[in-house]
């Protein structure tokens, strides 16, 4: 019986997982030199959905001690960006990272395994300058099985809010990113509603950085990118809607509300809710 890719896939969430890379990975802060490795892992601990760059600890420009950290416990779910890198779900060791005078407090991690005991995986948000070869890294590490394509569409989007239609468009740019939901971005042109900015900020590892807008009282409802990454640029000033919370025409026809796939799979496989996995 065939097997579908993306079960298969959520069904290693419970391991350990890791992956080599020859991207030449460098770590700074400041003025400070972290590391500077061509021998770089991508390491996912148990439940973690993107990966986190592991570099040897013989590429690591400073020292490494026992962390001064309390242990944080992980909640019982998948486990999106949002949850801090200390939550560790795998058996070793947290540590932090000493270079010069500067402490960088549980910003590491020795997994208690043996592929990878030469390693030390860093927290991607204690240092604040990743580069993959001479280009900036953005949110967290890339996942090499992770997808994003942009294509342009004739197909006619219509987004309707509490029976008001919000936005329709023929010229809409589609976005199909790996185990997410399909998502419509539209030109402002054709926003029929106004959009009022919020402070929200996010950064996505593949479109770059987004701000927020209100919509008819719905708080940050919608988003754009301003100056999207290489492989995103069609995306520059178009208006996308979180359409889980919105009734979406494509053609005339109603599309049913996506479901997460983290989220169904999670319940399936192991009977816990997970209302807020990413969707």
């Amino acid at each position: 019986m065939s097997t579908k890719m993306q079960d298969q896939m959520f069904g290693m969430l419970p391991m350990l997982r890791h992956e080599p890379t020859e991207m030449r990975i460098r770590v700074g802060a400041g003025e400070l030199e972290i590391a500077d490795t061509t021998r770089a892992i991508l390491v996912w601990e148990p439940r973690r959905i993107v990966p986190s760059y592991a570099v040897p600890v013989a590429d690591l420009h400073g020292e490494l001690a026992a962390s001064t950290l309390p242990p944080e416990t992980a909640p019982d779910r998948i486990l999106d960006p949002g949850v801090p890198f200390v939550a560790h779900t795998s058996p070793g060791e947290a540590v932090d990272v000493l270079v010069g005078d500067t402490r960088f407090a549980g910003a590491g991690f020795r997994p208690e395994d043996p592929e990878l005991e030469e390693y030390v995986v860093l927290d991607f948000w204690a240092f604040d300058r990743w580069l993959g070869e001479d280009e900036r890294l953005l949110a967290h590490a890339r996942d090499p099985y992770h997808r994003v394509d942009v294509r342009q569409s004739s197909r006619t989007v219509r987004l309707e809010l509490d029976g008001v239609v919000v936005a329709e468009s023929s010229r809409p740019v589609l976005v199909f990113e790996t185990s997410l939901p399909t998502r419509y971005y539209l030109p402002r042109d054709d926003v029929l509603v106004e959009l009022t900015p919020t402070d929200r900020r996010t950064a996505c590892a593949y479109k770059g950085q987004a701000s927020y807008f209100s919509v008819a009282g719905y708080t940050d409802l919608a988003w754009t990118y301003a100056e999207p990454l290489d492989g995103a640029t069609p995306l520059a000033g178009l208006i996308a809607f979180l359409d889980d919370k919105l009734e979406v025409f494509i053609d005339g026809r109603r599309r049913e509300r996506p479901h997460s796939p983290a989220a169904e799979l999670f319940r399936e496989r192991f009977g816990t809710k997970q209302s807020d996995a990413p969707n």
